[in-house]
């Protein structure tokens, strides 16, 4: 099995996920039809601001970078230990990604299993995620996990035939 090993993100690492994640992230949610094109980008910043008021220092904020048994950076995690809603004993993934050169070898399950220890390690005993329902390689690979789906959100975008 394929070992990948967590730790903390360094300054220069934060602010280089900081800049690709919140890009993405608004992509995302424009693909999906959430936010229209127009201040994705600036929403996404200021979402994310706002979940880290103190960036790499904000309490109770994991924010990891995986690397593999030769210390190569194979991806990263960000993970609440306090879940957005409230809920008790509960953690949050609000991203995961591994490299994309290095990804479909394994190293998405090990990155996850690293990320999973490290909440663990923190004392919180479950860790929860969202993931877009197009994304079918991240549903396998949480479904093959042991994720279970807790909720679920479905659209139809509606004409005057349908």
């Amino acid at each position: 099995m394929t070992t990948v090993t967590v730790r903390p993100m360094t300054t220069s690492e934060f602010d280089a996920w900081q800049r690709a994640t919140t890009a993405e992230f608004a992509a995302e949610q424009v693909a999906i039809g959430r936010w229209p094109l127009e201040g994705s980008v600036e929403r996404a910043v200021s979402d994310n601001a706002s979940l880290l008021p103190h960036g790499i220092d904000t309490p109770r904020m994991l924010l990891l970078q995986g690397t593999d048994a030769a210390g190569a950076t194979v991806g990263h995690a960000w993970v609440s230990l306090d879940h957005p809603q409230g809920s008790p004993d509960l953690a949050y993934l609000f991203d995961i990604q591994v490299v994309e050169e290095r990804r479909g070898s394994g190293l998405g399950r090990a990155l996850l299993a690293a990320v999973e220890a490290a909440v663990l390690d923190a004392g919180v005993p479950a860790l929860e995620l969202n993931v877009f329902g197009h994304n079918t390689p991240a549903v396998s690979l949480y479904g093959s996990s042991g994720y279970t789906v807790t909720t679920q959100q479905m659209r139809k975008t509606l004409s005057p035939d349908s």
